[in-house]
């Protein structure tokens, strides 16, 4: 079990910082070696409507391949949408281009999966945290360097490590360096791909733990993909559920966890570790029958009608709104009241 601090702040939501308006990402596919056609789409997104608050921690949740890590890097641009409109204030992201959208881009920042990966080897760590200062022109000779070594003392390093490489450092310290270079340029809004997935797990506490305190000092926005429910408990305020690129359910951590409306939610919640020998034994298990339908050919009706438990005849003709039955409690589902 992992043992972070515990979210204990009340969820006050009064800002929207982020709008997200039927959001779509669609992969064409291709046939052919010489004369390619177009034969189908892969519906990674597929239509997807919420909004994430100033300050807050929105966890998104679901199986491999739902669409979680494609959304995160369409609400920055990184990958186009599509379809659909991502409001950030009061400007559409989807229609910027060039010099707007790379500014507006200081504003948002990302923490990928892999810290192995997404630094460069060949730069010292000092160099790489000081890049996106360099880019954006924010500092420069000695301002620059004192950025640096506030950042590093800000994630827990100290300051003789900026002369040394990657590889020099532990999974743990790497994605420390990774979350000092995206807090460089003062963002607001910061995407966590799985931020502590390729991490030991002696460690996810520490970064996690870290994460939670720069956002209450710096008052940051997280959108935090993750697959450990465990771990989304812990630091979101609010989760959304996501299967086949769609979302199935939105709500705040403590009605998601206590009173999960959609059946995928409960299944979901039900494979969640509980660290009560008692309770565990006594629990049941919803196993899910079958498997994911490609995004390629998803299903008519309910994407996860294929799988549900209580599937009946209208869900396999008919999709689901996306509808509020509580405030701020959302569910696609045509069996939930």
């Amino acid at each position: 079990m992992l043992h972070t601090t515990p979210r204990d702040r009340p969820l006050t939501l009064t800002e929207t910082l982020l709008r997200i308006r039927d959001l779509k990402v669609h992969f064409p596919i291709f046939q052919g070696i010489v004369f390619q056609r177009r034969t189908g789409w892969i519906k990674a997104v597929d239509g997807l409507n919420f909004d994430i608050y100033k300050g807050e921690t929105l966890g998104l949740v679901g199986e491999s391949g739902c669409g979680k890590s494609t959304t995160g890097r369409a609400i920055l641009q990184l990958q186009r949408p599509t379809a659909g409109e991502v409001w950030f204030n009061d400007t559409n992201l989807v229609e910027l281009e060039g010099e707007r959208l790379r500014q507006t881009r200081q504003r948002m920042q990302m923490i990928f999966q892999d810290p192995y990966a997404s630094l460069n080897p060949r730069i010292p760590v000092g160099d790489t945290i000081a890049e996106p200062l360099e880019i954006f022109g924010l500092a420069a000779g000695q301002t620059k360097r004192d950025r640096v070594l506030e950042l590093l003392d800000v994630v827990g390093l100290n300051a003789d490590v900026m002369g040394r490489y990657p590889h020099e450092f532990s999974g743990g310290q790497r994605q420390r360096i990774v979350i000092a270079r995206a807090l460089a340029v003062n963002p607001d809004f910061i995407v966590c791909d799985e931020p502590i997935a390729a991490l030991d797990v002696s460690i996810q506490a520490q970064v996690v733990n870290l994460m939670q305190s720069l956002q209450e000092s710096l008052g940051l926005t997280y959108l935090f993909i993750a697959h450990d429910l465990s771990v989304v408990r812990h630091i979101s305020d609010r989760i959304a559920v996501m299967y086949l690129g769609k979302l199935m359910e939105l709500a705040d951590r403590i009605s998601l966890y206590e009173n999960p409306q959609h059946p995928y939610t409960q299944a979901l919640l039900s494979a969640v570790p509980i660290p009560d020998p008692a309770l565990e034994a006594t629990r049941q298990r919803i196993v899910l029958e079958g498997d994911v339908p490609s995004p390629s050919n998803p299903p008519g009706g309910c994407p996860f009608h294929t799988r549900c438990p209580y599937v009946e005849p209208r869900c396999r003709i008919e999709e689901p709104a996306f509808r509020q039955i509580a405030p701020e409690h959302f569910v696609a589902c045509h069996l939930v009241a």
